[in-house]
């Protein structure tokens, strides 16, 4: 080949690449997409981070419920159908075995990390505390935002009538019942 034919490759090639840019650049003047102001979609259990002060403050935390008033009327059937998205990782029976989670019977109460059998993560041993209506509420919320590093992948439960439920259920799993507390003064 000839100088002449070189010079039409990569004439060719120069203005293929020249051709390509001016689209781009007249595609993204016609199609301009504005800054999300917020993600669409918040994925649970998922921390990010502030950008700039573009981004709108945290929300504040959830109020606790009352539960001298609501776990009287909280609807345990409705508990029961959603702890069977625990018992994919945990049982429920008395006396019944350690599965990839502890046994949840009596959790209701009962010293966080000391289930016999069952190897916990760091972080939840180091929580400490007991399983009380208020610890369970927020952690059933989101498990991973509440005791990072704990070992429970499940993405909470959002809805606050449903982890309602859900504890009113897991009071009823054990010999003895943890006490309903009076209901607040108004």
């Amino acid at each position: 080949m000839d100088s002449w034919e070189w010079n039409k490759i990569i004439g060719a090639v120069l203005g293929t690449l020249l051709f390509i840019m001016v689209i781009r650049i007249a595609s993204d003047a016609i199609f301009e997409k504005p800054e999300l102001a917020k993600p669409g979609y918040n994925v649970p259990g998922v921390v990010t981070t502030q950008v700039a002060s573009t981004q709108p403050a945290a929300a504040a935390e959830e109020p606790l419920p009352d539960f001298g008033t609501v776990l009287p009327t909280a609807d345990t059937a409705k508990g029961k159908d959603i702890s069977g998205r625990c018992e994919q990782c945990h049982d429920l029976s008395k006396g019944g075995p350690n599965k990839i989670g502890p046994n949840l019977y009596g959790v209701v109460g009962r010293a966080r990390a000391t289930h016999p059998g069952f190897d916990y993560s760091s972080a939840m041993k180091a929580k400490g505390g007991n399983w009380t209506y208020d610890e369970l509420f927020r952690f059933l919320k989101q498990p991973q935002a509440y005791i990072p590093g704990t070992k429970m992948t499940f993405a909470g439960l959002r809805s606050p009538q449903d982890r309602i439920d859900l504890i009113a259920y897991l009071r009823t799993l054990s010999d003895s019942p943890v006490a309903i507390p009076a209901p607040a003064k108004k």
